[in-house]
């Protein structure tokens, strides 16, 4: 709640301070579906994190496996044993654990991954904003589909279609 009222209280400064300035729109939710390559990108990404979640859950149900055993034959294992089902099942929870942080942790698999794919496609529509931008002399350009509180914004200063047809994508 307070980073929106913030956040409308800057653009309310910054509305003021443009009162002779250019700027324009774009919807980079709308840029991003209509580029096929960062589609195929993101299936491929939805593709490799479903395959990765999988191996996951497999070493956590046999880590939970290795925990109902252990509950059911508990009475008749000795301490060793006792001993040695425990930290098998410490193990293979903390295996699963391990592949969710080196796939799905902030620096993991996935993150490089969508790093590598999604970057050059998102330099080049930037490049593309910025061509734009320069060429009509805007000082600002605000993405209508990020959450920066744009309430209206006229589509005579929407340049999305023309962000989409300099990459070559007609629209």
């Amino acid at each position: 709640m307070m980073r929106k009222v913030i956040a409308m209280m800057v653009m309310l400064v910054a509305t003021l301070s443009l009162h002779a300035q250019k700027f324009a729109l774009v919807d980079m939710d709308y840029i991003f579906k209509n580029i096929p390559a960062y589609e195929r990108a993101n299936e491929q990404l939805n593709q490799i994190s479903k395959k990765w979640q999988a191996e996951v859950e497999a070493i956590q149900i046999e880590a939970q496996t290795l925990y109902k055993n252990y509950q059911n034959e508990v009475v008749f294992l000795s301490q060793e044993q006792k001993k040695a089902r425990q930290d098998a099942i410490v193990a293979k929870e903390k295996e699963a654990a391990d592949l969710k942080k080196k796939y799905f942790g902030p620096e993991g698999e996935l993150f490089k991954k969508r790093t590598a794919l999604m970057t050059p496609i998102q330099e080049e529509v930037y490049n593309a904003v910025k061509d734009i931008a320069d060429l009509r002399g805007y000082q600002l350009v605000l993405d209508r589909a990020s959450d920066t509180g744009i309430i209206f914004g006229s589509p005579k200063v929407d340049i999305s279609n023309e962000v989409l047809s300099k990459l070559g994508y007609s629209n």
